[in-house]
């Protein structure tokens, strides 16, 4: 192993899944978290794992967080650190058949997780913390004739400031606070009355193994990746950082140093992905309007948990794809407007960024799907969990075992069941543990800087205005995905709500008098004519004021549209017009 070419970096999920898109709570401060870390070595039940119950106590009951509060953050980090798709699907199971509250309390008892990579957890939260400076003011500094931003305005634009894709914010984050991470390692014995680490302590190779959950690195360029542990235990780190392999400890100090030393920029990450990762071809433009579109990926190089495909600028243009490429990778579609994106795959995790005026079908997402500083945005997925911060006017139609989160900034935001379905839909559902129960689409939580909001309260402390609604059944309407694939999938996972399988029924019902009142209309052969040329005007001008005459179009496949798949042998998603079946026959608008 050379010496020079070891290099530890920041892990990239961490950050990217497990950070919320919000400013934490001033409970989970540094000094907070210190006294969290003496009090769980101290107490049964609470070391080297912890259960919810514990958690709890401390979150509850120590730290004053609300309850709603201190389930989010167990529940992030539970879906951050994986499980397979067979014991997620038995969780759901288990709480599909929780019928009251003290029955589901007894079931989240089950779970419990490693207590210092919990702790660990919590401290990045900081990562989208901003100092009083910026969130007071952001670049300039006040002027006698500018007003006080309101809290609201501070917390949106605390929010608006996302780190979360950002790989050089997340260096900078683990440069700047790595002393504090690693005291959080150290066993109480080593600390002051005051909690401040004693000259000289060590931490063990049993505690840095929870480090793993933040850092990890290689050996050199192009060799295998290995958790952060591993490499400090061999040559030539072992000896830089003081490991003793009959005490298995590191000195702190020394441990601190030689991280300091070796820490570099994620050669995965989205620095790395755009200036070196795979451009993937586009196999159609539409007048020009995909000349500025840019789509990349890392999924041919990456591990696993590092793989993503960033999508940027796609413009007036019907982008679908179902791939292996896709599967299991965490996607970032940039700036795009105008757009109708499919991606027919099982994901990882999905972020919409400052998007507008577009429709999104997504494949099941294992984690998250996030969307930020979005406008007039028609989303459809199931997912494992779904946030929404600093956006208006958008409507999202989900599946998720757990509770949306509306973060600071929101105006206009419609939630709706899921409402589409594709013939793989239910295998790629499987295949990343999503279930169709239970679903909690339509009970949101409105998460602050400080805890929750709870909307049926108007008052100074509780300054957010109800920032949503839930769609009323009578403007509810299915969706047909308007492609052919292999599959057994033929209508809605889990079904609609009664409500709004009531207002679709009762359309359906208005359609079919329509028809019989027009065969039993007795016209003549000219005046059925007249009548057809009619309604057919009056379609397409419905067609135009909508915005549906675009999606159509961009449907219709090019003559010379023959592009197939060049690296691998996955088949594309076919298109062509919109059919009652959702099946449809044709080529692919895009191939990468």
């Amino acid at each position: 192993m050379e010496e020079d070419a070891v290099s530890i970096w920041p892990r990239m999920e961490p950050f990217l899944l497990g950070a919320l898109q919000v400013a934490p709570p001033s409970k989970l401060s540094l000094h907070y978290l210190r006294k969290m870390a003496s009090y769980v070595r101290t107490r049964d039940g609470c070391f080297p794992s912890m259960s919810w119950p514990m958690w709890r106590h401390i979150a509850c009951g120590k730290l004053q967080l609300h309850e709603d509060l201190a389930w989010l953050y167990f529940e992030t980090f539970d879906l951050l650190i994986g499980h397979v798709p067979e014991e997620r699907l038995e969780w759901a199971e288990c709480l599909s058949q929780c019928s009251n509250k003290s029955e589901l309390d007894q079931q989240r008892s089950r779970l419990s997780v490693d207590t210092l990579q919990f702790l660990l957890f919590l401290y990045i939260q900081q990562l989208n913390r901003v100092s009083l400076r910026t969130s007071l003011i952001g670049e300039e500094w006040p002027s006698m004739r500018a007003p006080s931003p309101s809290r609201s305005d501070r917390e949106a634009k605390t929010s608006s400031q996302n780190k979360n894709w950002d790989d050089q914010a997340h260096l900078s984050f683990v440069q700047s606070h790595l002393g504090e991470i690693l005291e959080l390692l150290v066993e109480p014995g080593q600390l002051s009355q005051s909690g401040q680490v004693l000259r000289g302590c060590q931490i063990s190779l049993e505690a840095l193994r929870s480090l793993a959950l933040l850092l990890e690195g290689s050996a050199g360029p192009g060799r295998a990746v290995q958790p952060v542990h591993r490499l400090l235990t061999k040559p030539p780190l072992q000896t830089q950082a003081g490991f003793c392999s009959a005490s298995r400890c590191f000195p702190l100090q020394k441990l601190l140093l030689c991280l300091q030393n070796r820490l570099a920029l994620n050669p995965f990450g989205i620095t790395a992905c755009l200036q070196s990762g795979k451009k993937l071809a586009w196999a159609q433009q539409v007048e020009g309007s995909m000349k500025r579109a840019r789509i990349a990926r890392n999924t041919h190089t990456a591990p696993p948990g590092s793989k993503m495909v960033l999508m940027s600028q796609v413009f007036k243009q019907t982008l679908a794809k179902t791939s292996d490429k896709l599967n299991g990778a965490n996607i970032k579609i940039h700036r795009c407007a105008d757009a109708f994106i499919y991606l027919l795959s099982p994901l990882r995790s999905v972020s919409l960024d400052k998007c507008r005026d577009c429709t999104v079908v997504l494949g099941p997402v294992e984690t998250s799907v996030h969307i930020h500083s979005c406008q007039n945005l028609r989303v459809m997925c199931v997912s494992g969990r779904i946030a929404i911060g600093v956006s208006s006017r958008c409507t999202i139609h989900t599946l998720t075992p757990t509770r949306p989160l509306l973060l600071p900034g929101n105006t206009d935001i419609t939630l709706g069941p899921f409402h589409t379905f594709y013939p793989s839909l239910e295998d790629h559902m499987g295949s990343v543990g999503l279930a169709v129960v239970p679903n909690a689409w339509d009970r949101p939580l409105l998460v602050g800087t400080e805890g929750l909001y709870n909307p049926s309260l108007n008052s100074s402390s509780n300054p957010a205005p109800l920032c949503y609604r839930l769609l009323p059944p009578a403007e509810f309407n299915t969706v047909v995905v308007p492609f052919e694939m292999e599959g057994d999938t033929c209508e809605v996972p889990g079904g609609l709500p009664p409500l709004y399988q009531a207002a679709v029924e009762e359309k359906e019902k208005r359609i079919q008098n329509w028809q019989k009142t027009v065969l039993e209309t007795p016209l003549n052969k000219q005046q059925k004519q007249q009548f057809q040329d009619l309604v057919e005007v009056k379609f397409h001008e419905w067609l135009l004021e909508t915005g549906h005459r675009q999606e159509l179009d961009s449907l219709i496949p090019p003559a010379v549209n023959s592009l197939k798949d060049s690296t691998t042998g996955t088949q594309a998603v076919n298109h062509t017009r919109h059919m009652r079946t959702g099946r449809a026959v044709g080529q692919s608008p895009m191939a990468c």
